[in-house]
């Protein structure tokens, strides 16, 4: 990367790996996913989260991000699809029943009961349609990134932040997939499952809550 672009760079970095560690919809499925379906799954739905990135990266390259930004409706088009998709999503959590136990060790010991592909496009729809991901994209290219850099200077950001997204949640997944930690949200899964459901509409309400603003 081009010398003259390193201060740019480091502050978008900074500011894009402080939103990726704060809690919100990715994180919560991708524990959700680890802690159900193991590491191989919740290391995928890491992948799709990192791929989802992507689609904010495209359309904020392509200037429709800035379209949005001066065209309220679809702005708020966007945030409705995404909030509802959130709510989607969490009510499905929420309505979890507990495990038996006779089925906990075997469920424990599998990796296998989700598709990949599923557990794929589970974190490729989280990211791509939350709105705070939209929001984000909206904020830090109009801020922090001038519109005089190149585009190729700005495609190498887009990736560099899909590869910060998928690693840092390829990172959770390996912890809350281990079976010491593992086991013990097994225990409680139902209840767990119901909690992250409950902070996705949580995300989703909040964002419907501006929109009515």
């Amino acid at each position: 990367m081009d010398i003259a672009y390193l201060h740019e760079f480091t502050a978008l970095a900074l500011v894009h790996f402080l939103a990726v560690v704060i809690p919100g919809p990715d994180f919560a499925i991708t524990v959700r996913q680890s802690v159900r379906f193991g590491h191989l799954a919740g290391t995928v739905t890491a992948l799709g989260i990192g791929t989802g990135i992507s689609v904010h990266v495209i359309y904020t390259l392509l200037g429709i991000s800035a379209l949005m930004h001066t065209t309220p409706w679809l702005m708020d088009m966007a945030s409705l699809a995404g909030g509802l998709y959130l709510i989607y999503l969490g009510v499905g959590l929420i309505r979890s029943r507990p495990t038996r136990s006779g089925e906990r060790d075997t469920e424990a010991l599998s990796d296998e009961r989700q598709p990949l592909y599923k557990a794929f496009v589970v974190g490729f729809m989280t990211n791509a349609t939350n709105p705070k991901a939209t929001l984000f994209f909206l904020a830090i290219f109009t801020t922090l990134v001038s519109s005089t850099t190149p585009l190729s200077i700005q495609i190498a950001y887009g990736a560099w932040m899909c590869s910060v997204n998928a690693l840092w949640f390829i990172l959770v997944s390996y912890l809350f997939s281990r079976n010491g930690v593992r086991s013990r949200f097994l225990c409680l899964g139902h209840w767990l499952e119901r909690a992250m459901g409950g902070l996705l509409i949580g995300v989703a309400l909040i964002y419907f809550q501006r929109l009515g603003a």
